[in-house]
């Protein structure tokens, strides 16, 4: 199995509450462990290890779960703007530009967004299509 597939599983189980009230379940069996090994440093050291662990696979278990979702959100997006009449085929895969171009688009957006809050002040509808 490829690590996608491993990673959606993974993601799914750790998600469930279930998972949540196993982890709990540990924490508590190591807090009532503490007097039987008298609050020692290896008592500690089994959490704290645990933990660092657990918090360091999850970091790339999310960042792959994350990676997956905004891709895909963006597919979608590109989609709704490729079928929108009217709509500016160049904002597509924008993602994929630099901060110099995204700057760009994003000053032009800025001040259409400028210009329809100064219309509806005046008391004039803001949803036409200020290119039109």
């Amino acid at each position: 199995m490829e690590y996608t597939g491993i990673a959606k599983r993974v993601s799914t189980w750790c998600g469930r509450p279930g998972t949540f009230v196993l982890a709990l379940g540990v924490i508590a069996v190591w807090v009532m462990t503490g007097p039987i090994f008298r609050y020692s440093d290896t008592w500690q050291l089994v959490i704290n290890t645990g933990t660092t662990i657990v918090t360091f696979l999850m970091v790339f278990l999310i960042q792959n779960t994350q990676n997956r979702d905004t891709a895909a959100i963006q597919l979608k997006l590109d989609e709704l703007i490729r079928a929108t009449a009217g709509a500016h085929n160049a904002l597509l895969d924008l993602e994929e530009l630099d901060e110099k171009a995204l700057a760009a688009f994003r000053a032009r957006y800025e001040d259409l967004a400028r210009q329809a809050r100064d219309k509806r002040a005046r008391g004039d509808s803001d949803t036409d299509s200020p290119e039109a």
